[in-house]
């Protein structure tokens, strides 16, 4: 279930503020007691590759998961006299936990926010990203075979979600092909901050839908004393998924270290039946079609990190380095595997208590080198490749009369290539400079109003490298200004009213531009628009909410259109690599397409409630309901858009006795017939859920169990929002059984 996220932003020891908080038996990050149940939740950082100066540790990346727990075991016993709880902090004025939604960290939050961490984002956690948040309000996920799913935020997807890790992006090939993963294991993160809507502005144009903020400990922002270190392994699913983890933080109270190393290993998914659709296989004529399971559905990540920090009473300076490898199957090609490498270096500062107009200063810089190699039969078909970086400076200023408030710089610059088979797009580096801020006015004790803004300039510049495709490519200056306006009222002391609106632009990308050439993950054949012009929408969202103790719920309606909103249309005209006209039956025939801009709407409502309905003594029993719907059309046709997911609902109940607990889930979604003239609809499912946990301790450790069984009513599940649904559904009934400790 999603939680809105809150922080205090007074100078109150963070674990202080930690500590006086409820904790519930599936706690997520809003509710942590300690620093000690912080650290458990970065029990999933577990990702090292080779890297210059670290070699010598390179061994983690091959690291099962009993020799993880063997080499924590290890450092456990020679660390056992070390002190884990909360109270080996020092400092009396830690850093706040980072809002996404709020540079200014206000517990109030205007944007409809989620943040999930803790036990609720273990026990959720899947083989991707999307997967692992698909669910949550407004949230659904691309797939393409269960290796590969990336977020969408109330029917958008690809470059108007923003993907963060710690404030910054961290560039891979995710948002141009539905078959490139996110380099990131769900493992691997300590918590992530969702913003949807118009909040998510200061982030840029290319967040117009919302930002998925992944952050970790890996700086530690925070003063570490003595050894504390955490284990993770789990077994089962639907594809036999091997996941194993380790992380160690070491620390004298001033200088802090961080190591984690983690490895992931699936087999091919199993299915409850055909892996393509009925309508599928009418429309292949009978031909003989895999059962049972996935045909190159596998796959295998590893990778790890190490980060190093110096804290003081008044802030932090750090730096760290992640890699990432990963080698996995195309679902849509039995003959094809992608095999991606990423190297990532943060940097990251927070000065706190200033003197003069500012009172706090936040820097975090990352630079990036990704490359994701295809390889059909063998041999090296495309690489693509992509490295850049991106700084971000945050100043928040002393109370000007009323008004508080913060500003911003941010500089980016990446470049993008894509050579061989299916070279579709130039070299091209995008560079990114862009001024914001925001400022919030406590009217009365019941109303508080916000406003923000932001201002950038973005410069593409692409390169044909002598590919004759792309010689007329031409570069293109933008200046993009987008401006928002919030209100918070509260009704009574248990209900507010939440309001929000923007207009964005957003600058188009470098491949709704440039496109020119064979996709064969969508089956298509790209063209980009050259003149296309910037992207405009208004967006607005309305929730009414309620917290009283335990019980919270929220109702929420958003509204966005689009003036020249860019969209792929088929021009009905089959073609081969050569976009050359083919007949009808040919083999490897691809749907001509172009990028044009349409008049578009989306407009939706979501539904987020808990109730505690039962509790006595140690027993505890709490009624959750999540529910969304997406509607969005081209305004000019009335044509749906595609991949939108339909309507959901998920009723849960989650049950609590001392260390015991258990969650049973019942999810269902409805058909989706509102598609474009050329796609095929997809039926509705019901699932249901189980999560069966045990907390204990053995000596100073404490230890999660947890038995986790998905989809045990094993249906037929094809997400709409999947543009391999046909061929590939979501995995059968599964069941996963996993192990956690902290010390």
């Amino acid at each position: 279930m999603a939680t809105f996220f809150q922080s205090d932003a007074s100078s109150k020891p963070r674990s202080a503020r930690l500590r006086a908080q409820p904790r519930g038996a599936f706690a997520c990050s809003s509710r942590v007691e300690s620093l000690a149940e912080r650290l458990s939740q970065t029990a999933r950082l577990r990702r090292f590759t080779p890297f210059a100066p670290f070699a010598q540790l390179s061994h983690l990346t091959r690291l099962t998961p009993l020799s993880l727990a063997l080499v924590s075991a290890l450092v456990h016993a020679q660390t056992s006299n070390a002190n884990s709880d909360a109270s080996t902090t020092t400092g009396s004025t830690l850093a706040p936990v980072f809002v996404t939604a709020n540079p200014l960290g206000d517990s109030d939050l205007i944007s409809p926010a989620t943040s999930v961490g803790g036990d609720d984002l273990t026990l959720r956690a899947a083989n991707s990203l999307g997967e692992t948040l698909n669910g949550l309000p407004g949230v659904s996920t691309t797939t393409y075979g269960p290796m590969v799913g990336r977020p969408i935020i109330r029917g958008m997807d690809g470059d108007r979600i923003r993907l963060l890790q710690n404030g910054v992006a961290a560039y891979d090939a995710s948002s141009l092909s539905y078959d490139h993963a996110v380099p990131q294991d769900p493992l691997s993160i300590e918590r992530v901050e969702i913003v949807r809507g118009p909040a998510a502005l200061l982030y840029g144009g290319n967040a117009i839908g919302g930002v998925v903020n992944t952050i970790d400990n890996r700086i530690p922002r925070e003063p570490i004393q003595g050894v504390t270190g955490a284990i993770d392994a789990s077994y089962g699913g639907a594809n036999d998924a091997r996941a194993g983890a380790a992380q160690v933080e070491a620390g004298n109270g001033q200088f802090a270290f961080h190591v984690d190393a983690f490895d992931r290993d699936t087999s091919n998914q199993r299915i409850p039946g055909y892996a393509h659709s009925a309508a599928q296989r009418a429309a292949d004529g009978g031909a003989d079609e895999p059962y049972g399971s996935i045909p190159n559905s596998d796959g295998r990540w590893h990778g790890g990190a190490v980060g190093t920090s110096y804290t003081w009473a008044d802030g932090y300076a750090g730096i760290s380095y992640n890699g990432f490898q990963s080698d996995y199957g195309s679902v849509a090609e039995d003959d094809v595997r992608l095999r991606m490498h990423q190297d990532h270096v943060a940097v990251a500062s927070e000065i706190r208590n200033l003197s003069g107009p500012f009172s706090q200063l936040k820097f975090d810089f990352g630079y990036t080198d990704y490359e994701h190699r295809e390889i059909d039969n063998g041999e090296v078909g495309t690489t693509f490749r992509n490295h850049g970086y991106e700084a971000r400076l945050e100043a928040r200023h002393k109370k000007i009369g009323p008004l508080e408030g913060a500003i911003g710089v941010q500089v980016s610059q990446n470049t993008f290539s894509a050579l061989g088979d299916e070279a579709l797009v130039p070299t091209t580096q995008t560079t990114n400079i862009a001024l914001f801020g925001l400022e919030e006015w406590q009217v009365t004790q019941r109303l508080k109003l916000s406003a923000g803004a932001r201002l950038e300039h973005v410069k593409l510049d692409p390169t044909p490298n002598g590919n004759e495709r792309f010689a007329n490519a031409q570069g293109r200056d933008f200046n993009a200004g987008s401006v928002s306006a919030g209100a918070l009222y509260q009704l009574a002391p248990a209900w507010s009213l939440a309001g929000n609106v923007a207009y964005t632009e957003r600058a188009p990308t470098f491949y709704e531009l440039y496109a020119n050439g064979p996709h064969d993950a969508t089956g298509q054949y790209l063209i980009g628009n050259p003149d296309a012009q910037k992207e405009k929408a208004v967006s607005t969202d309305l929730s009414l909410r309620f917290e009283r103790g335990p019980n919270k719920a929220s109702a929420g309606v958003f509204y966005s259109r689009f003036r020249n909103y860019l969209t792929e249309y088929n021009t009905g005209r089959l073609v081969d690599d050569d976009d050359e006209v083919v007949p009808a039956g040919t083999d490897d025939a691809l749907n001509e397409a172009v990028y044009r801009g349409v008049r578009a709407e989306f407009y939706g409502v979501e539904l987020d409630g808990k109730w505690r309905v039962f509790a006595k003594g140690a027993h505890r029993v709490d009624v959750a309901f999540t529910a969304d719907y997406t509607h969005a059309r081209n305004v000019d046709t009335g044509e749906a858009l595609p991949r939108i997911a339909p309507l959901r609902a998920t009723l849960a109940a989650d049950y609590g006795y001392g260390p015991f607990g258990a969650r049973a889930e019942l999810v269902h979604a409805w058909a989706q017939h509102r598609v474009p003239e050329d796609d095929l609809p997809t039926g509705g499912y019901t699932t249901l859920g189980l999560i069966l946990t045990y907390k204990f301790r053995v000596g100073p450790t404490n230890w999660l169990a947890y038995v986790r069984g998905d989809n045990l009513t094993n249906q037929d599940v094809r997400y709409a929002s999947s543009v391999v649904r046909d061929i590939a559904p979501e995995g059968g009934r599964s069941v996963m059984v996993g192990l956690r400790s902290t010390f």
